[in-house]
């Protein structure tokens, strides 16, 4: 089986929109839930309700891996999980280190997604030596000493940072450094990187303010219509929160992992 080392996926090289992108992982789980249970096609309607966009979005993304369906009968299932997996590069073996094996890097490491999804956790890699050879979700973790040594060994063009804020730039280094080319972070800081590295920042932290705007909108939106007085907001308070919320798919701040 080939591994992410050899093979890369197409999608830039084809002129695909990073926002179609964005959303094709939306379109695959929609449709892997609808190949479970035995269902051949589905419209464009159904899935876009599924994936939670419009149909029209929907039809225009799937136009750009030239796939339009069939009038009056819609998508053929199977044939879409197939084309959306090969053009995301899951239709072979992805192998991935995960660094930081505190709480958060433990529960990625026992999240059971990863496989199903094209994704193996080559090794797991921590700073502690107390946590050298210690088994987590099956897998025993390694030192960061030799963490140069395990990307080759393995392999490895995916990184995942799970470590403390103040260590995610010198371990986003160190694996760029041995050829690394994909960072998934959890880490709470912005990562600097070298052009040709590509970074996913998933920030909970960000994801809950993003929602406490939204509260705090529908708040005084339902104070307005009783006739009192909303809570003030500064000026800055309100630029900085709907700059966050215009953030989604489109943007910089990816979904969080799913279920």
């Amino acid at each position: 089986m080939a591994t992410g080392r050899t093979h890369r996926p197409a999608t830039r090289s084809r002129g695909i929109p990073e926002a179609t992108v964005a959303r094709l992982p939306l379109y695959l789980r929609a449709l892997t839930a609808l190949s479970e249970r035995s269902v051949p096609t589905v419209s464009s309607e159904e899935l876009a309700a599924a994936a939670g966009v419009n149909s029209a979005k929907l039809r225009k993304d799937f136009s750009y891996l030239g796939s339009y369906g069939t009038r009056g009968v819609g998508y053929d299932v199977e044939y879409l999980v197939y084309q959306i997996s090969r053009e995301l590069g899951l239709t072979q073996d992805w192998p991935v280190v995960i660094v930081g094996i505190g709480n958060l890097g433990a529960a990625l490491a026992n999240y059971g997604g990863f496989a199903s999804r094209g994704f193996r956790v080559a090794a797991l890699i921590d700073a502690d030596p107390a946590m050298a050879g210690k088994p987590v979700a099956g897998i025993p973790v390694q030192h960061s000493d030799d963490l140069e040594k395990i990307i080759e060994d393995n392999g490895v063009s995916i990184g995942v940072i799970a470590t403390p804020a103040g260590a995610a730039q010198q371990v986003c280094d160190r694996l760029v450094a041995a050829g690394v080319t994909s960072i998934l972070n959890f880490a709470p800081t912005v990562l600097s990187v070298p052009d040709g590295v590509d970074v996913r920042k998933v920030d909970l932290s960000i994801e809950l303010q993003i929602l406490a705007f939204h509260e705090q909108r529908k708040a005084g939106e339902e104070a307005h219509s009783d006739g009192t007085a909303p809570a003030a907001v500064t000026r800055e308070e309100a630029d900085a929160a709907a700059a966050s919320a215009d953030q989604g798919p489109d943007g910089d701040v990816p979904a969080v992992m799913p279920a």
